[in-house]
């Protein structure tokens, strides 16, 4: 039997299982792009909890471009279901949010699965874990896969799509060109590995941030600074290998790699291998709490947000 023709270009209702923090983005982002959103989540306040969340991020979005003109807040734009089966019966595409434990996403997922018509998409938020592991119990694992958006994701427009041995590619295919069609810069993971890219290639960098930290090489503060007025800078408008490529000159990479190649593996030999042992926690949290000084959690996460917000603005693209 032929697989069926995913949903990609028809896509008018979307479906929002776990409406936390990322949840919450999601849902913003999804109704600022005119869509109908569907929402389960088990908390019995969850309408209470995550209509703040939303309402925040759609006055983020609102400095960004014009807000689709679907009233975003409506009964008819936005519904709170009580049944996971409600909301993902009557939609389009389904992304599911749910804490990062494998069992309970598994379950989920199964669920969806059996409900959702068989050409419809469903991405998970995961950071870490496998869609080949999350596919496992799905009668229709060819369409499940793994979205996994940056936080937070109303703002961040990367898009992971990660295939399990299951998933088809003509889903993550269809995956892609959607999100690019929502404005998101979508990439594709064609072997699965822990952290998909971007967080891998994050966490390098913070184990080397630990471990300048816990040598007392610099501060946290120093740290931060070093990137967020350094490469930081650099990576808002080009990647890692292309900005090596300009470092090359003329030559490009290929010269890089000529002149400066044994440099650069002298220091991948001197990076550290931290360990997150007492000592090295106490100075991350006291070096932090000296970073943040008094400025909460609530006002740290608005100042980044309004810096996201500036830098999209002045790039005003996602290729």
């Amino acid at each position: 039997m032929s697989e069926p023709q995913f949903r990609s270009d028809r896509i008018a209702t979307v479906a929002i299982i776990g409406g936390g923090l990322i949840g919450g983005s999601w849902i913003a982002f999804f109704l600022s792009r005119g869509l109908a959103v569907r929402v389960h989540d088990p908390r019995p306040d969850a309408e209470a909890a995550i209509r703040p969340i939303v309402e925040r991020a759609l006055a983020d979005l609102a400095q960004l471009a014009p807000l689709a003109p679907l009233p975003a807040m409506s009964a008819a734009a936005l519904e709170f279901c009580t049944e996971l089966e409600d909301a993902v019966a009557r939609a389009d595409y389904v992304q599911e949010n749910a804490p990062e434990v494998l069992d309970l996403k598994r379950s989920l997922l199964a669920r969806i699965d059996a409900a959702a018509a068989p050409d419809v998409l469903i991405g998970s938020s995961t950071s870490s874990l496998r869609a080949t592991d999350l596919q496992r119990d799905c009668k229709h694992p060819q369409r499940v896969m793994v979205a996994h958006p940056f936080n937070p994701p109303h703002l961040v427009p990367l898009v992971e799509l990660v295939r399990g041995d299951k998933t088809a590619p003509e889903a993550q295919d269809a995956a892609y060109q959607w999100f690019v069609s929502l404005g998101k810069a979508p990439i594709r993971v064609t072997r699965e590995a822990r952290g998909h890219v971007a967080n891998r290639m994050s966490s390098a960098l913070w184990r080397e941030a630990v471990h300048i930290v816990a040598e007392g090489i610099a501060s946290v503060e120093d740290v931060d600074r070093a990137i967020r007025f350094g490469p930081g800078l650099r990576w808002a408008v080009d990647g890692p290998h292309m900005l090596y490529h300009l470092g090359g000159g003329e030559g490009g990479m290929a010269d890089y790699l000529a002149h400066l190649g044994p440099a650069q593996e002298a220091r991948w030999a001197e990076l550290g291998a931290p360990v997150l042992d007492g000592r090295t926690r106490e100075l991350l949290v006291a070096g932090v709490t000296d970073e943040a000084g008094s400025r909460s959690i609530a006002d740290l996460a608005s100042a980044r947000d309004r810096r996201l917000i500036a830098v999209l603005q002045a790039l005003d693209e996602t290729s």
